[in-house]
């Protein structure tokens, strides 16, 4: 709920941002903005279905040469990493022997996504001040990996053994195993994505870019992804996300 929130403000405190910005570049002169023919970073991103750390992205846009809606537009590009959470799952420890456990998860989800879009620049920097803001809607394949959870029991003679979670032997859990574990088990679960964003862009330096992405993303896979065990799981995710990047430019 607090990353929620947390997203939401984000995405006020933007919205109010380029209404502000755009009322100022109204009475500059186009001619002035700068024009580049690619943008390449990297960065971390964080959704409503993740932890602080939700993940990674690559991600690049390249002049298309042509307009839309009248404004300059890009071919995007990005491929993102990232894992996705039950809103029941919660994390406890055992006070005797310290070990961390998400009860009754079962899977981790991760999904690599692969996306292709179009970018167009709202609008642009002028010399090395403000900021360039841009719209982007972009689609892709989602190919989710169901991995086993894996968990510490310990049996009748003392011997501790490391399993995927199993609801029918939870008297016999003493803690989660290591999260190395259980990737030779994992399935692969196809799927479509469609995310709509802004893109601020807050360099202060001409040829660097630095800035964050903020949007929503709408996920469907070919079934339900089982993350916890007693609890309803789902095909069809919705997030909120804000990702921050880094990279370069190329004029």
């Amino acid at each position: 709920m607090m990353r929620v929130k947390l997203l939401l403000s984000v995405a006020i405190l933007f919205a109010l941002s380029t209404e502000i910005y755009a009322q100022r570049r109204s009475v500059k002169n186009e001619d002035a903005e700068e024009t580049y023919k690619s943008f390449t970073s990297v960065g971390i991103t964080t959704n409503t279905n993740s932890g602080i750390l939700g993940g990674a992205v690559f991600r690049q846009s390249a002049a298309t040469g042509s307009k839309m809606f009248g404004k300059n537009a890009y071919r995007y590009l990005a491929l993102e990493l990232v894992n996705v959470k039950h809103p029941k799952e919660l994390s406890t420890q055992d006070f005797v022997t310290g070990a961390r456990l998400v009860y009754g998860k079962q899977n981790y989800l991760f999904v690599l996504r692969p996306e292709y879009g179009r970018e167009i620049a709202l609008f642009s920097r002028q010399d090395d001040e403000g900021i360039s803001i841009s719209g982007i809607l972009a689609a892709g394949p989602s190919l989710g990996f169901e991995k086993p959870y894996m968990v510490q029991y310990q049996g009748t003679d003392g011997r501790v053994t490391t399993a995927p979670f199993d609801p029918n032997r939870a008297g016999d859990i003493i803690g989660a195993g290591s999260f190395f574990s259980g990737f030779g088990k994992s399935k692969v679960v196809p799927g479509l994505h469609v995310k709509t964003a802004m893109s601020f862009e807050l360099s202060a330096f001409r040829d660097n870019v630095t800035g964050v992405e903020v949007g929503f993303i709408a996920e469907a896979f070919s079934r339900k992804i089982t993350i916890m065990a007693d609890a309803q799981n789902k095909a069809f995710f919705t997030s909120g996300y804000l990702t921050l990047y880094f990279g370069s430019k190329k004029r």
